[in-house]
């Protein structure tokens, strides 16, 4: 199963128009969308199971269950997949197109598009292919998981740092 995620607080109408036209032409693919109140004049998707809002336990059991995460540029969504593993397709929310307050999404995206396991779309032209391109990569497990807590170099750094 894929699973879209765009947090629950704004509607991201162009990344699930995106995907649900891409499952249009691929209907063997399972995909479930957590995909926030889209609102009156929001996109409304056809092709795939959605829900604009899931508790916490739905969300980590399909989360577990899923082979791609798809997701806005959000932190939650790339940590919770980097420490799972889970291959991870984000697209930036943009502030030109309204979808966000500010544009430190596409920083975000720009900070870990090289990460393996990151799989970045800044245009949604991008993201097809990218998803195809992801599904037919290895299995999350040859994805590096990232520990829960910070690296003991870190906590080491910042411990010298506030002692002297």
């Amino acid at each position: 199963m894929i699973f879209l995620t765009v947090g629950t607080q704004l509607p991201f109408d162009r990344l699930v128009r995106t995907l649900d036209e891409w499952c249009e032409k691929n209907p063997s693919q399972k995909v479930f969308g957590q995909i926030a109140e889209p609102g009156p004049n929001g996109y409304i998707p056809k092709n795939f199971e959605w829900k604009s809002f899931i508790d916490p336990e739905e969300f980590a059991l399909r989360f577990s269950k899923s082979k791609l995460i798809v997701a806005h540029a959000g932190m939650g969504s790339i940590i919770s997949a980097l420490t799972h593993p889970k291959p991870i397709l984000i697209m930036p929310r943009r502030l030109e197109f309204r979808e966000h307050r500010n544009d430190h999404q596409m920083a975000t995206a720009k900070r870990f598009e090289n990460r393996d396991g990151v799989f970045t779309a800044f245009e949604e032209q991008q993201v097809r292919p990218l998803l195809d391109s992801v599904l037919k990569k290895p299995s999350e497990a040859d994805f590096v998981k990232v520990g829960e807590f910070a690296e003991q170099k870190l906590l080491d750094a910042i411990r010298d740092f506030i002692m002297k």
